[in-house]
């Protein structure tokens, strides 16, 4: 019985819609993150924009020339660097977050230690990215 495969367009097309959704949820969570205080927008923002690579250049060029977060998302891009300011937005949001853990959950001391490491390491990762050379203040 002969088997009826995939034909190389259908396939590139649903591959295309499938990184397509994924952007506008990347961008649907990132909005939220706008609105609320400890949750992330950039990042979200980022792999939006690199799911609409893959899928509409029409939309990664709206997300790349977006009047307030266009200038993260290039620089971003272009030296994998974080606005100073955003690197003292996210620490005190990992900090601020870890503190709402502590009071709300009150961990063990290993668990607290393990999330504790875990916010850490990434609190380092934001301070070792370099800031952009063109808006170093931003």
């Amino acid at each position: 019985m002969p088997t009826d495969p995939i034909k190389p367009g259908r396939l590139h097309a649903a591959a295309r819609y499938g990184w397509l959704a994924l952007g506008f949820f990347f961008v649907a969570l990132g909005v939220i993150g706008a609105l609320l205080p400890l949750m992330p927008t950039t990042i979200f923002l980022i792999l939006a924009a690199g799911c609409f690579a893959r899928s509409s250049p029409r939309l990664e060029a709206w997300l790349l020339d977006h009047p307030r977060f266009g200038p993260t998302l290039r620089a971003w891009r272009r030296d994998r660097a974080i606005p100073r300011r955003a690197k003292w937005l996210a620490c005190n949001g990992i900090a601020a977050g870890y503190v709402i853990f502590l009071v709300t959950a009150h961990p063990r001391l290993p668990l607290a230690l393990i999330v504790a490491a875990a916010m850490a390491a990434c609190a380092l990762f934001i301070l070792s990215r370099p800031s952009p050379a063109a808006w170093s203040d931003a």
